[in-house]
């Protein structure tokens, strides 16, 4: 039986966690309101819609600063580099959260300095967003099914398929669910013996159990 289903946290945002594998490239396709706690919802082409990225205070005023205060008037289709930074406080713990490194919509470097407590600011830096930078979708929802039934009919052990995800995510991951499209079918292609399929040689990849 895997559990990898059952150990996954319940969640109606995109959240640190799935940005174990590294820094993704979304596009902007809708923002909406939120409520008192979250008060900004943003929807992302490349993400399920009803998980969007809520901003933190930090991430909405860079927003603010770089494309305006009014998102009617943000540019059209908007792109950013979302990326999970485990120095991100709670209640004084670092927990991880999410943050930005590049947008669209900029020409040059952003730099801004703003409070992260009481009479503490950071200075954040947001580099310009290439026009041609590729977008990062999530596995989706068919993939990961595949890739899962794929995994049972080889027989391939829990150990081997963490091992699959830790490749992929330098040993900083143990879901299937944080990787993306292009690193599923990569597995998908190793595991159909196609390894013409794959960037890499099939032997590079740590699974198997045939």
């Amino acid at each position: 039986m895997d559990l990898t289903q059952s150990i996954l946290a319940k969640s109606d945002q995109l959240n640190a966690d799935d940005l174990l594998s590294g820094p993704r490239t979304f596009t902007v396709t809708e923002v909406r309101r939120g409520d008192d706690d979250q008060p900004v919802s943003i929807v992302l082409a490349e993400f399920p819609a009803n998980r969007p990225f809520k901003p933190s205070k930090t991430v909405v005023r860079i927003l603010a600063y770089a494309w305006g205060k009014e998102t009617d008037n943000w540019p059209e289709s908007p792109r950013m580099t979302l990326y999970r930074d485990d120095k991100v406080k709670w209640a004084g713990q670092e927990i991880g959260g999410i943050r930005i490194s590049h947008l669209s919509h900029i020409d040059k470097r952003i730099k801004v300095a703003l409070a992260e407590s009481k009479g503490k600011k950071s200075l954040h830096m947001i580099d310009p967003l290439p026009a041609d930078a590729p977008v990062s979708p999530a596995v989706s929802p068919d993939t990961l099914a595949e890739l899962t039934a794929t995994f049972e009919r080889k027989g391939i052990s829990e150990d081997k398929r963490l091992a699959g995800v830790n490749h992929y995510t330098n040993g900083k991951a143990t879901a299937l669910e944080v990787i993306t499209q292009e690193q599923a079918e990569h597995m998908l292609a190793v595991l159909a013996d196609k390894p013409d399929a794959a960037p890499a040689a099939a032997d590079e990849l740590p699974i198997g159990g045939e």
